[in-house]
């Protein structure tokens, strides 16, 4: 008997604890955690891992916070489209209180971490939370300008971690939010592309053409073509203590220059496979950019 109430409880911790991942979409936290950390490790002179602690909890309670807040919004337009019906709010396994208890404290310690390393990097993300959720969210179902919109709390975060090393904003941190603004496009559009049916039964207007036609994956080859140039301006000495080596910079060139055949390839071929080659390449290209510039950056100072 008290075997059974035992693996009872462990089957609801592991349940709640589930629920809460998906509640705060935790492989999107961590990617956007480890686009904060590149960011601080981008711009410190030293290293301090009390610092990039704070840095990635205080995060991934703000990115959190911003993914519970949109659900308990779009509590029913979930439940009508295929890949969110099985959420915990549409679901009916947590209600909409304890959403809400969840996203509240999420965004206390989410602000509090943060402002404990300086008040710049606070009102970032405290920016970060009100545009995701309150101009954002609401805009999906009006215009596909809304990912124009999403956009901008999407690119906080690369710029977020060096306000966090250096509490200030300029070239610096302005570049590496350029970078992450430009990527969102063809990687939100490649997800819009592959979804937009279930989309549509949501209401959610993703692509800019509200097609997938040639318009749309025309814009994506553009938003792609301005990524790649914005990633490797670093390495002409045009923003001041960022820079990029000639080889880290050729690096990133090449990853882009792959990213924009799968982005051309979505142009021809115009179908979900190619969507999803384009988003998964777009995926792996944020990710080992910041690995480029961050290793070079400290290539350099070591050799």
């Amino acid at each position: 008997m008290k075997t059974a109430v035992g693996t009872a409880k462990h089957s609801n911790m592991i349940m709640t604890f589930a629920d809460f991942k998906e509640i705060t979409k935790a492989r999107l936290a961590v990617s956007v955690v480890f686009s904060s950390v590149a960011g601080y490790f981008l711009g410190a002179v030293e290293i301090n891992f009390l610092s990039v602690f704070l840095l990635a909890f205080g995060g991934y309670c703000m990115v959190g916070a911003s993914n519970a807040y949109n659900q308990i919004i779009e509590k029913d337009l979930d439940a009508l489209m295929d890949r969110t019906k099985n959420r915990p709010i549409p679901s009916g396994r947590m209600s909409l209180n304890t959403a809400l208890v969840i996203a509240i404290v999420l965004t206390v310690l989410g602000v509090v971490s943060l402002y404990f390393l300086n008040p710049k990097t606070a009102m970032f993300g405290a920016i970060s939370i009100f545009l995701y959720t309150s101009v954002y969210t609401p805009l999906k179902t009006k215009t596909p300008l809304s990912v124009f919109v999403g956009a901008f709390p999407g690119a906080i975060p690369f710029m977020l971690g060096w306000v966090a090393a250096t509490n200030e904003f300029g070239i610096e941190p302005g570049t590496l939010f350029m970078i992450q603004f430009f990527w969102q496009f063809p990687h939100f559009w490649a997800l819009g592309w592959m979804l937009d049916e279930d989309y549509k039964k949501g209401g959610f207007k993703m692509l800019p053409t509200g097609k997938k036609d040639k318009g749309t994956a025309l814009q994506i080859i553009m938003y792609t073509i301005w990524m790649i140039v914005i990633s490797i301006i670093p390495a002409f000495g045009f923003t001041g203590r960022l820079h990029l080596s000639i080889t880290a910079a050729i690096i990133v060139f090449l990853m882009g220059v792959a990213m924009l055949i799968f982005a051309f390839q979505l142009y021809e071929k115009r179908d979900n496979k190619s969507a999803r080659k384009l988003m998964l390449a777009s995926v792996s290209y944020i990710t080992l950019m910041q690995l480029v510039y961050v290793v070079d950056k400290f290539s350099v100072t070591l050799f």
